[in-house]
């Protein structure tokens, strides 16, 4: 006589009054607890790149001031241009370079800012390069 031979021929019990569980109910039910919520969301976070703000010298930086010149006085021309700037991360350090194409339609000179005619604002102090 086996351990389980009182009970190894009987079929299986099903209840008669509550509905049979499916197999993705019953596996949901043993699923891991996530004792750490939020934690996924901060592993992935951190794992994220980001772009170190490079810092243009002053060659750069007096080439870049003779085309934003020209853009201010071409401005009623609408001037078609791109322009790669920096866009800083709002939950960690560093950020992102983003290139725009199109045409400009004012330099704001209140806000120092860049206003192209899609309604994108980029600040004159983020602007890295600029393609005409």
């Amino acid at each position: 006589m086996t351990k389980y031979s009182d009970i190894i021929d009987h079929p299986h019990y099903q209840s008669k009054t509550r509905p049979h569980m499916s197999m993705l109910q019953r596996a949901a039910q043993f699923a891991p607890f996530a004792a750490l919520s939020g934690y996924d969301e901060a592993v992935h976070e951190t794992e994220r790149f980001t772009d170190v703000r490079v810092d243009l010298d002053e060659d750069e930086m007096a080439l870049l001031n003779d085309k934003l010149q020209y853009l201010y006085v071409a401005k009623g021309s609408h001037p078609h241009v791109s322009i790669t700037y920096f866009v800083k991360d709002l939950s960690k350090e560093g950020g992102s370079y983003e290139t725009i194409t199109g045409t400009v339609k004012n330099i704001d000179s209140v806000f120092f800012a860049v206003i192209m005619d899609d309604g994108t604002l980029i600040p004159i102090k983020d602007i890295y390069a600029i393609e005409m």
